[in-house]
């Protein structure tokens, strides 16, 4: 009877990555890879971490999730600042952002059509679009989304479509 390690799959992702498989690492890459793909943030996966009795600071779940994106098995999604999800998927995908819940879901890389970029400035080239469709629940009154919004900015007042 032959058996799989219980940490094969994250000791492979590392390793392929050419990341030294240290204790911790090992310990949050089977988290992050031992499931289905998923969006994360640091406290998420610490909190996770800390319920599977692993002792790892914040601090370290931070630099690994850093780590591993570099390395190319994560990609990070910023949706505001000081705001990101790590996510496991690292094909070409988008992304909906549920404004009231935090949540992000995938939207598929073809699903989206880029009419038009603007030339990349001398010396540069595009490497990867990404977008982001931010969603909020509808208000009651839907009719509301229809009508000019006044917001105060800064102490001015200002007409929004």
């Amino acid at each position: 009877m032959t058996s799989t390690r219980p940490f094969k799959r994250a000791l492979d992702c590392l390793t392929k990555a050419g990341l030294r498989p240290t204790r911790q690492r090992l310990a949050l890459a089977r988290l992050l890879f031992d499931g289905s793909s998923r969006h994360i943030t640091a406290e998420q996966l610490h909190g996770e971490a800390v319920g599977a009795e692993m002792r790892v600071s914040l601090a370290t779940v931070y630099n690994t999730l850093h780590q591993l994106t570099d390395a190319g098995l994560l990609r990070e999604v910023v949706v505001e600042a000081g705001r990101s999800y790590f996510d496991t998927n690292i094909t070409d995908h988008h992304h909906f952002f549920h404004e009231d819940s935090g949540r992000l879901a995938d939207i598929p890389g073809d699903s989206v059509v880029v009419a038009q970029l603007p030339p990349p400035p001398p010396g540069t080239w595009v490497t990867r679009v990404e977008v982001i469709v931010r969603l909020a629940q509808e208000p009651a009154d839907s009719t509301s989304r229809n009508r000019t919004k006044t917001q105060s900015l800064n102490g001015l007042d200002c007409d929004l479509d």
